[in-house]
């Protein structure tokens, strides 16, 4: 299969003869062999199968195959949320004593479990402006710097990230590059095609597009040399005395990094996700080349029409001729972006509550990303738990509102931002 569209119906699932056309749910923790030496030869990674469900199972690998191959990646490891995907694609190649960099602009929770919580287990990360030269991103660099992370559209900023810029960067300085594709989708934008080595993703967002199952991703491009950056990433490159001393590098070649996951992260951690959830994720799959390009449409006739209200003050969507991001969403995002936009008000805090609170069927929810519109004050929602200074950090204004455009009939959308501005 060659086309995203046909991977999004076909891929992952394939029946033989007699077996059910849609995915089975295995709904079993553990898988049943009729020797001992079969069940060694698989926790010895001699055989591939299942032995339990923490470790891998065949409906979550049926849809960790469709999103592997959406992104044109090796191999892809779910996960039990888009956090969880974050935190296992850094702590692969990380211990305590490490550093990694981050752009400033990414996810409020992204933002605090870098620079709070992986600091509390000794990793540090440098937020960098992702606009800064080249030189003072270099600067960031350190001896024991392990990767570098962005987002292809921040949230809930709207930027666009560089990605072949950054991949070039990264790998100048012998670590990967790390980029969160949730809001893109690979419909619209596959980060390995410029440079990119690993993409995470909250498969909570689009690719569920219902609101109905929390998860995440982590994608392996398998192009990053670990062994030509060996010293770096001993946990790769050095035996594993946790799983009989194996080495990846040797022993999984391309496929080293997102192996080490499943035999080290999520044996210890446990972050997987339900089989009944990955169920739910593969139906949203099926339609998401379908509802992307209706996203986006809407997205962009309700971008227009908020900038030209008199009540608006600014509208951040890089779909416009004239945002700052314009020239690299034509680069990397040419079929469209997605249907999250920010803006903010003319006028205190306090008329952009009395705007939200007035919406009638746009919801105030702390999601983004799915069928139906919704709208959230980050400020006071998703980035609370950041300071004031941390909120112009991560490039996050006290006005402002991030609007998730879903595929309703977009006059409809209109009509009731239309009816909440009167009262403003």
């Amino acid at each position: 299969m060659k086309h995203l569209e046909t991977i999004c119906v076909q891929g992952g699932w394939q029946p033989g003869n007699g077996e059910p056309r849609v995915l089975p749910i295995y709904q079993s923790t553990t898988f049943k062999y009729s020797s001992t030496e079969e069940m060694a030869d698989l926790f010895d990674l001699k055989k591939e199968g299942y032995f339990y469900t923490r470790l891998a199972n065949p409906t979550n690998d049926a849809v960790a195959a469709k999103i592997n191959e959406l992104e044109g990646g090796v191999g892809c490891v779910l996960t039990s949320s888009g956090q969880a995907a974050n935190f296992f694609a850094v702590m692969n190649i990380c211990s305590a004593g490490d550093h990694i960099i981050a752009a400033n602009a990414i996810y409020g929770g992204t933002f605090n479990l870098f620079g709070v919580t992986l600091e509390k287990m000794g990793i540090s990360c440098t937020f960098i402006n992702q606009n800064s030269s080249d030189e003072e991103i270099e600067a960031a660099f350190r001896p024991n710097t392990k990767c570098l992370f962005g987002e292809t559209i921040s949230n809930p900023g709207g930027e666009v990230f560089d990605i072949e810029r950054f991949a070039g960067i990264a790998h100048r300085h012998g670590v990967p590059l790390i980029v969160d594709n949730t809001f893109a989708t690979p419909v619209n934008c596959r980060p390995f095609e410029w440079g990119a080595d690993i993409v995470t993703h909250s498969t909570t967002k689009y690719m569920d597009g219902h609101a109905t199952q929390v998860g995440g991703a982590v994608i392996d491009s398998g192009n990053f040399d670990w062994n030509a950056n060996a010293g770096k990433f001993p946990g790769l490159c050095t035996p594993d005395e946790s799983y009989h001393g194996i080495t990846y590098t040797e022993s999984f070649g391309r496929k080293a990094y997102i192996t080490k996951i499943t035999t080290q992260l999520m044996r210890d951690l446990g972050s997987i996700p339900g089989p009944m959830n990955c169920f739910l994720l593969n139906l949203g799959l099926e339609t998401l080349h379908l509802r992307m390009p209706r996203h986006c449409e809407n997205a962009m006739t309700v971008a227009k029409w908020l900038k030209a209200n008199d009540k608006v003050a600014w509208v951040h969507y890089c779909g416009l001729e004239d945002d700052p991001y314009n020239d690299l969403a034509r680069k990397y995002l040419p079929n469209g972006s997605c249907g999250v936009l920010a803006f903010g008000l003319k006028g205190s805090r306090e008329d952009a509550v009395k705007f939200m609170d007035s919406l009638k069927f746009v919801a105030i929810v702390t999601h983004v990303a799915d069928a139906r519109t919704c709208i959230l004050h980050p400020a006071s929602h998703t980035h609370r738990q950041l300071s004031d200074q941390q909120l112009k950090e991560a490039g996050v204004a006290p006005d402002l509102m991030r609007l998730s455009v879903g595929i309703e009939n977009v006059e409809d959308i209109i009509a009731d931002l239309s009816q909440a501005l009167e009262g403003v």
